[in-house]
């Protein structure tokens, strides 16, 4: 093999290599990566003061995750500019999806109530003396006859249905609705007026 095959066969891999190692610096230099950047995420809080004449539950209950509209059943966060239409905030998202973040925050609160020997999901398959199923009908804010610039309307409203096991009778129904206007249209006001309605209709709902 010649000495200048050499000196060219080494020369093209040290500016392979040279090539290579600048592809980490190129990464790190703001190109843009796919799809950009991801929206911010809300989470909402499970109620938790109670009364002290609350009974004390002692049977096992399971919470089915809630029955929603496709339209709900998201983790976008939903507007309703009129009572026909649907949209949702742009670059804002709930931090799951709506009915699974309810769920959630149900059992967190009925936990947090100290008045029932066990609570857990409905897909983890434990045998329980109740489950309740519930539908999650209304979880948005409302613009109805104003525009995106006033403080909306939130609406949270939820169906619950209380089943004996194994029976699989029906115990009670009962509905929660929470209607009030955040106190502002800065959006950090539109969370928290979210977090104070589902936090009446879950007391509600465990109280019942």
């Amino acid at each position: 093999m010649s000495q200048s095959f050499n000196l060219r066969f080494n020369r093209r891999h040290m500016l392979a290599g040279s090539a290579l190692l600048g592809l980490p610096w190129l990464a790190g230099c703001g190109l843009p990566l796919p799809g950009g950047p991801g929206p911010r995420l809300y989470t909402l809080s499970p109620k938790s003061t109670y009364p002290d004449s609350l009974p004390l539950v002692n049977a096992p209950l399971l919470v089915e995750e809630p029955v929603a509209a496709s339209g709900l059943n998201t983790a976008r966060i939903v507007l309703k500019p009129d009572p026909f239409q649907i949209d949702y905030f742009a670059s804002v998202a709930w931090a799951d999806r709506a009915p699974n973040l309810v769920q959630t925050l149900m059992i967190e609160s009925f936990e947090s109530s100290r008045k029932i020997v066990s609570v857990g999901r409905e897909t983890t398959g434990l045998r329980a003396d109740f489950i309740l199923k519930n539908e999650l009908r209304e979880f948005q804010a409302e613009y109805y006859e104003r525009d995106t610039a006033s403080a909306p309307d939130i609406n949270i409203r939820m169906s619950a249905t209380l089943i004996r096991m194994p029976q699989r009778l029906i115990v009670d129904r009962f509905e929660a609705q929470h209607e009030m206007t955040a106190a502002s249209n800065r959006f950090v006001d539109v969370i928290r007026a979210f977090d104070e309605a589902l936090g009446k209709v879950l007391s509600k709902l465990v109280r019942e």
